[in-house]
């Protein structure tokens, strides 16, 4: 079993990128450009590392080599996107990691690609990249070609020895343990369980009862063995559950529209526990967009946009404004998923204006609000 932040280490140790691993600051997955790039640099590793697995580190600085980290992503559907474009597509795998020295809010992406021993290739255009074209890597750089390309491997005993020095062991699951519970005040009820006696879960949340419901709020959930954080949650409200193979994770939105509200269920995440030291993460979106009274809506809408107005002439918020500020992004996230027209516009045009706040709430809600719309977007 491979420890993902020991992993990342060893990585980062080659302090260059190179034909088996790159490293990235950020990734954009929400704009064609952004695609594209990520697209390339997977096509490229691939055909790089046909017999063994490439990695994508995600949130590091890249002439500093510093570990910055970057926003928690939990977009399943990511394969969805490699298998649209590429052909001959490799299985990918983000996942991630926390490291002590980040916030809590803040992880390591890793992406790992498995190797395919097939020619990945470019099977539709997207961004500038035409149909047909090849990507590889030739020592940092990713190079493309249309013509023919001839698989070589080159890396795979340098990359099984970074792996097999990645190894967990006992010290660093119990060091695992114990950080996690350090990182975690008493009142987040910090707690580990061991499943099939070879996997170690922690998780963390603030505990709320609502009527005969109990829920767990800014959710945090390891798996200890591989150093992977599963979930997490700065704003939901979370359902947990679990037998001797299962930890079952219940996320709920809570929406309100004046004196009308309600916890929605949300995503069901289910992680299932093998006998043969493996597990799988298996999620289904339960959530079904609560519709509101649309005259209603039209106010709070009209009312976000003056709010906005405001903000982006710089010009001072009344106390009631400032109360409604902080409910913006989930107010405009109602109004798109109620089809009201230009609500979708004027939520990224908030962004810029969100983030300058001091007061982060609000931009943080407005994250969370992209998250949403973006798993409803997959499942249509």
């Amino acid at each position: 079993m491979i420890n993902k932040r020991l992993l990342i280490k060893n990585l980062l140790a080659h302090n260059d990128e190179n034909s088996f691993y790159d490293k990235k600051q950020k990734i954009s997955l929400d704009s064609k450009e952004g695609k594209a790039k990520f697209l390339k640099h997977v096509c490229a590793l691939s055909n790089s590392n046909p017999e063994n697995n490439s990695y994508i580190v995600i949130g590091v600085e890249d002439q500093l080599n510093k570990i910055e980290g970057v926003d928690f992503f939990d977009d399943s559907k990511i394969q969805n996107l490699i298998n649209s474009y590429l052909e001959n597509p490799p299985k990918i795998q983000y996942e991630n990691i926390a490291f002590p020295t980040l916030p809590r809010y803040k992880v390591v992406g890793l992406v790992t690609i498995q190797p395919n021993d097939k020619i990945t290739s470019l099977k539709k255009p997207i961004w500038k990249y035409v149909r047909g074209t090849v990507f590889f890597r030739r020592g940092s750089n990713s190079m493309s070609t249309l013509g023919k390309f001839e698989l070589k491997s080159t890396n795979k005993e340098i990359v099984e020895a970074i792996e097999i020095n990645a190894s967990n062991n006992i010290q660093l699951t119990l060091d695992g343990v114990f950080d996690f519970f350090k990182r975690h005040k008493e009142e987040y009820h910090p707690t580990y369980k061991v499943f099939n006696e070879q996997f170690v879960l922690c998780w963390a949340g603030k505990k709320k009862k609502v009527d005969d419901k109990i829920f767990y709020s800014r959710v945090d959930i390891e798996l200890i063995n591989e150093q992977v954080r599963l979930f997490y949650s700065a704003l939901d409200e979370v359902k947990i559950e679990f037998n001797h193979k299962s930890f079952i994770i219940t996320e709920y939105i809570f929406l309100r529209m004046q004196d009308e509200f309600d916890f929605y269920p949300f995503e069901k995440t289910v992680i299932h526990f093998k006998e043969n030291g493996k597990h799988d993460i298996v999620t289904e979106l339960l959530f079904k967009p609560p519709q509101f009274n649309k005259t209603e809506l039209y106010h709070v809408f009209n009312n976000c946009n003056a709010i906005l107005l405001k903000l982006k002439k710089n010009l001072p918020l009344t106390e009631t404004e400032l109360i409604d500020l902080e409910e913006l992004p989930t107010n405009y996230l109602i109004c798109v998923l109620n089809k009201i027209p230009n609500a979708l516009l004027k939520l990224k045009e908030a962004k810029k204006y969100l983030k300058e706040l001091d007061d982060k709430t609000s931009y943080i809600k407005y994250k969370e609000a992209l998250r949403v719309l973006r798993k409803v977007t997959y499942q249509k």
